[in-house]
């Protein structure tokens, strides 16, 4: 069988719960990682997603901001979330379904400033990616582990859309882009969407909200992230590296997030 994973930075779950409810219908996803759901986890919308067959959820949020959830229409093992905030934001949750472990991430965005002793938002965000790169270096590489969601980075000169300006702006920062150089390294994680989509081509999959048409502007950044650990084929599972797909029309729709969803196709 197959099994197709979406991620997604809604910017709020209840406001855009008609955009969500439409491209679960559109994709079919068996499983949907939520990130910025700004609700608290009594607040979710889990009928309307029970509705649609994503009736096992996990969710971390809190009141207003941040928050993450995991939608599925699989029975899922809820793990506790990984304990790498060091504010206490709701960042993380974790699950596991059939043995698959999955990781949905929201990454502090670090504010404008990238100097970590000027600005408590980056170094935040630093900190933030130090924590998770020790606790996925402690990881068994050969078990079957997918990481994702909004990690704030684009690592690539082909991930922005123009690499000199970008490198002086939060997000693509020469010292952000070698923090998740280490992540990438700590369990030797598959970038999905880059062994689908192969440097030059640029990909993205955030569009400010400043341009009047995203599309003719396109200057983009590739901020969400699908990675598989090199053993995902160990217990059964194996990443169909060619179906992964970045759903920009989703960007188009009237009142929109300002990233894109991202899903990626897993056969069992």
């Amino acid at each position: 069988m197959m099994l197709r994973l979406a991620t997604w930075n809604v910017n709020s779950v209840r406001l855009r719960l008609d955009q969500i409810l439409r491209f679960v219908d559109q994709t079919r996803p068996h499983v949907l990682c939520l990130q910025e759901i700004k609700c608290q986890a009594h607040e979710f919308p889990a009928d309307a997603f029970a509705a649609v067959g994503l009736k096992h959820l996990a969710v971390h949020g809190q009141k207003g901001w941040h928050g993450v959830a995991l939608a599925s229409s699989l029975p899922i093992e809820a793990t506790p979330p990984l304990d790498i905030c060091r504010e206490g934001h709701a960042r993380t949750v974790s699950a596991r379904i059939g043995g698959l472990e999955i990781h949905n991430l929201y990454a502090p965005a670090g504010g404008d400033v990238p100097d970590p002793r000027d600005n408590p938002k980056f170094a935040h965000k630093l900190d933030f990616f130090d924590r998770l790169t020790a606790e996925m270096a402690r990881r068994d590489p050969q078990s079957p582990l997918v990481l994702c969601g909004d990690l704030n980075i684009a690592p690539g000169a082909h991930d922005v859309w123009s690499h000199v300006q970008m490198s002086r702006v939060v997000s693509h920062t020469p010292v952000e882009v070698e923090r998740m150089t280490r992540l990438k390294a700590s369990l030797g994680f598959v970038d999905l969407l880059r062994q689908a989509r192969p440097e030059p081509e640029k990909v993205f999959t955030w569009w400010s909200y400043r341009a009047a048409d995203f599309r003719a502007s396109n200057r983009g950044l590739r901020l969400d992230h699908i990675w598989a650990s090199p053993g995902l084929a160990q217990g059964g599972w194996r990443a169909a590296g060619e179906v992964v797909e970045v759903h920009d029309a989703v960007r188009a729709w009237d009142r929109p997030s300002d990233h894109a969803p991202v899903t990626a196709d897993f056969a069992i």
